[in-house]
């Protein structure tokens, strides 16, 4: 078996997209764009067959597609429980988790949110509700559609989320107020069953490292339009089987 056979078995590479992460896919299901978009539609170019998006709005529901063997390939963040699962490339990007809090808060400091009786809203089965799960030992962690939804409903102490739209809530209401430094580095990385052959997980890696190697990564996320995420580091160099 080749790669283009082992990856794509069914003649068409579907690739899983999260519209719920708005730095890296944007617009609707029937016309989505954004970096993700772009590297699958030109890992299909790079097999010779059709890409087919599928489109969800957050990342458990995409990590869901990967699981159930609805996608072959995904965009999700690097996590220890999604790897048990996918078998993940290097990083292509990197976004950062920040806090947000209410304007009188008496937390100052990201270090800070970890102590009893805070509560951090997040987005259910997102990459920093998996990380705070596993990480905060005194503060709650409450889950929802979206971390500052369920933080303005429930009027929690903390709201999680990802720099860039978290930055624009900050800015739209003037009650609350960003936590620096960030509290975690989300990498951003291809991901494809753990059931591929070793050569179809090489070509993969080798694959998005040539994307950042060769601008690709920078002018999709330039494409986008919106604050930009930083490219990954490049990872040790490895060959690239024929398929």
């Amino acid at each position: 078996m080749d790669v283009r056979s082992d990856l794509a078995p069914t003649g068409t590479l579907r690739a899983s997209i999260n519209l719920g992460n708005p730095v890296l896919a944007q617009g609707t299901p029937g016309a989505p764009t954004g970096v993700t978009v772009d590297i699958a539609r030109e890992l299909g170019a790079r097999l010779g067959v059709p890409v087919e998006l599928v489109c969800f709005d957050a990342a458990r529901e995409s990590f869901g597609a990967m699981k159930a063997g609805r996608a072959d390939i995904c965009f999700l963040a690097i996590d220890p429980a999604r790897a048990e699962t996918v078998a993940f490339t290097p990083p292509y990007a990197v976004i950062e988790g920040v806090f947000v809090v209410p304007a009188a808060s008496p937390l100052t400091s990201s270090a800070d949110v970890d102590r009893p009786g805070v509560r951090v809203g997040v987005k259910k089965g997102s990459a920093y509700d998996l990380y705070l799960s596993r990480t905060l030992a005194h503060a709650e962690v409450v889950r929802g559609g979206e971390g500052v939804t369920v933080f303005t409903e429930q009027q929690l102490e903390v709201a999680a989320g990802i720099r860039q739209p978290m930055e624009v809530f900050a800015a739209a209401h003037p009650g609350v107020r960003l936590l620096e430094p960030r509290f975690m580095e989300i990498q951003q990385a291809v991901g494809t069953t753990r059931t591929r052959r070793d050569d179809t997980l090489g070509f993969l890696r080798t694959f998005v490292e040539e994307l950042k190697a060769n601008g690709f990564i920078v002018e999709a996320l330039r494409r986008a339009g919106g604050p930009p995420a930083t490219v990954a580091p490049p990872d040790p160099p490895m060959s690239s089987p024929d398929f």
